[in-house]
């Protein structure tokens, strides 16, 4: 089994990986030993892999330790099995290339853009022979809705609606239309763009507000919430190999 932890901006994401298969996953606000007890059934896994993208997490490393055999800190030092033309790899989130190598591991041989709907919304590109090209961020959906309320005198903190209207006729429905279909339509204008310069694109949304968006926005597109586990789960395998000596 490969025990793979995503260390997000607000939660910690675990995943247990089997065969190949991804087996079980939890998201949790704080890492406990009953959390390792319930996805690995109190055996030890044989290879592990923590990624953080909000800073050194030495604490949680040591707990991984603990529960494998093989453990690997994912930093951008690491080794991983596409290339990557990103000016400052020192920058890049480590969320977004784990995605990178998720959209190759899963659609190979495809340009493929990730639309990550997270606490930021990212938008990278990976080329059809394997390599990140760059992308871009901006504010997530929580946030915009924070920012509205934070940054005025009477807006109220509003969130998500399934509503698909375009005027609002409350103030709170003024708010969250605004938001929802403001973020879709950028979402919606980048794909369109990108669809008439590259050909055979492939569109991809993973995060953790996918599910608000995959039915708004038109383009046929990939639903994958779990991209950042599996890229994670194929550079673990890669590393634990000979594969990156070659």
């Amino acid at each position: 089994m490969n025990l793979v932890v995503d260390i997000g901006n607000t939660l910690l994401k675990l995943a247990v990986f089997d065969g190949g298969r991804l087996v079980a996953q939890q998201c949790v606000g704080e890492l406990r030993e009953e959390t390792f007890a319930g996805l690995l059934g109190g055996a030890r896994a044989a290879r592990a892999v923590v990624a953080s993208t909000r800073g050194e997490a030495p604490a949680i490393v040591e707990a991984v330790r603990r529960h494998t055999g093989y453990l690997l800190e994912f930093t951008p030092a690491t080794p991983v099995p596409i290339g990557n033309a990103y000016l400052t790899p020192a920058t890049l989130g480590r969320d977004r290339l784990a995605a990178a190598v998720g959209a190759a591991t899963l659609y190979p041989g495809r340009n493929a853009l990730i639309v990550d709907f997270g606490t930021a919304v990212t938008l990278d590109f990976v080329s059809a022979d394997g390599v990140f090209r760059g992308g871009c961020i901006s504010p997530g959906m929580a946030m915009r809705f924070r920012a509205l309320h934070e940054y005025t005198a009477a807006l109220p903190l509003c969130d998500a609606t399934d509503s698909a209207e375009l005027l609002g006729r409350t103030t709170d429905e003024a708010v969250r239309l605004g938001v929802m279909n403001s973020l879709a339509f950028e979402i919606e204008g980048y794909i369109a763009r990108m669809q008439g310069e590259i050909e055979d694109l492939c569109v991809i949304f993973t995060g953790g507000d996918t599910n608000f968006f995959a039915k708004r926005i038109k383009n046929t597109i990939f639903a994958n919430c779990n991209l950042v586990f599996w890229g994670l789960n194929r550079i673990l395998e890669y590393n634990a190999s000979e594969e990156h000596l070659d």
